[in-house]
């Protein structure tokens, strides 16, 4: 590889098992166990004073997360807690809360700026930091940062740092959980290349199984693939940026902290769905979706004017609608009855890749309204309210 050396040192901070740590602060008794959380409040505390089992929930509540004990089963986030169940029908099932996982959040990333200021905010429990110009060995500063979040949560986090955000992101996954990573190019080949492609963040699993039917299944692989010929099966922009993140080639640079005109949450899929044939299978989708939104609004102290949903489908083409309110919204329940508002005017003749959820028209929360879903534009029911009643 002909590559410059480095000139940046960036880190990627993630939380550990975030949501599930933060409520077995709460829970200490429940330490070294199977813990899901997800579902709603009322039915996941549905079995009385004792902590509900997984086994006993019934309805079509998704994972939130899980403490790497339940993953060891299988237990992924966003996955139907009805399956979960089969899979750790004796883990312990705990609703979220995510007002806990915001005042969390916040103080984990005021400790880290102490150390660092440079921070690109990804989400409730992922940073970037930029380490460029503060002074010492990146392995001190890891066990800074490390310590500084542990000081402030008592909660554990991995950190990767290499010369860019695309490197980092993969290497804070390789020593979960509480681990450190310092990679240089010079590393690639034998850290990077061995992995997946799908441990590049932006190879989903429709580009995953592409890559998998033309025999290429590593990242080495896919470095190795002439770069016109991924152009050529995968478009120009995407061929191109393929053939540059399996090089480690990733020029970004921190998009640092400033107020933001919207919010998105959106997951592709592992299979294309149907509207209809697949309804409970959405259903879920979305409420996962709206509660992680909700979430997000939570953290950042935000209230949505407008709801805006985003569809691709099985052939690329997307679509998007979007859906204005009178009152400004944050709280998962409004956000979903929202977004199935704008999904009434959306075509659903085609099976879907991707579903997105978008908060748009923010303003800084202020008091609650008594009618949060005053000013929805109501229309004909459509297909999406066979499943998202």
């Amino acid at each position: 590889m002909d590559l410059v050396p480095p000139a940046r040192r960036i880190a990627h901070l993630d939380m550990d098992a975030f949501f599930a740590s933060v409520e077995l602060l709460e829970h200490p008794e429940l330490k070294g166990l199977p813990v899901v959380v997800g579902g709603r409040r009322a039915a996941a505390a549905q079995v009385g004073k004792d902590h509900p089992r997984l086994k006993d929930y019934v309805g079509r509540g998704v994972a939130t997360t899980a403490t790497y004990e339940a993953r060891a089963f299988g237990v992924r986030s966003g996955m139907g807690l009805m399956k979960a169940a089969a899979l750790a029908p004796n883990a312990i099932l705990l609703p979220a809360h995510f007002e806990a996982y915001a005042r969390v959040s916040r103080a984990f990333k005021a400790a880290v700026a102490e150390v660092a200021p440079l921070i690109e905010d990804r989400g409730i429990d992922e940073i970037y930091i930029d380490l460029t110009e503060v002074p010492g060995p990146s392995g001190e500063l890891a066990k800074r940062l490390k310590e500084a979040v542990r000081r402030a949560t008592s909660l554990t986090c991995s950190i990767g740092i290499t010369p860019n955000k695309l490197l980092s992101k993969i290497a804070s996954e390789l020593q979960k959980p509480d681990g450190v990573t310092i990679l240089g190019y010079g590393d690639i080949p034998s850290r990077i290349w061995p992995l997946p492609c799908s441990a590049i963040n932006g190879i989903g699993p429709k580009a995953t199984a592409k890559l998998d039917n033309f025999g290429i299944r590593t990242i080495g692989e896919l470095a190795q693939a002439d770069p016109a010929w991924l152009v050529e099966h995968f478009g120009r922009s995407y061929g191109a940026w393929l053939h540059d993140a399996a090089q480690g080639r990733d020029e970004r640079p921190l998009a640092l902290s400033r107020e933001p005109k919207s919010i998105s949450r959106e997951t592709t899929f592992e299979r294309d769905l149907h509207a209809r044939l697949d309804r409970e299978d959405l259903s879920r989708i979305l409420l996962d979706l709206c509660e992680r939104l909700a979430g997000d609004l939570e953290r950042k102290g935000l209230r949505a004017h407008s709801i805006g949903i985003k569809l691709r489908f099985e052939d690329f083409t997307t679509v998007t609608r979007d859906q204005a309110l009178a009152v400004a919204v944050a709280d998962a329940s409004s956000l979903r009855e929202a977004a199935r508002a704008a999904l009434r005017r959306a075509p659903l003749d085609r099976k879907l890749r991707l579903l997105g959820v978008r908060a748009g028209s923010l303003v800084k929360a202020g008091a609650p309204s008594s009618h949060p879903m005053q000013g929805l534009q109501v229309t004909e029911p459509g297909l999406f309210d066979q499943f998202l009643s």
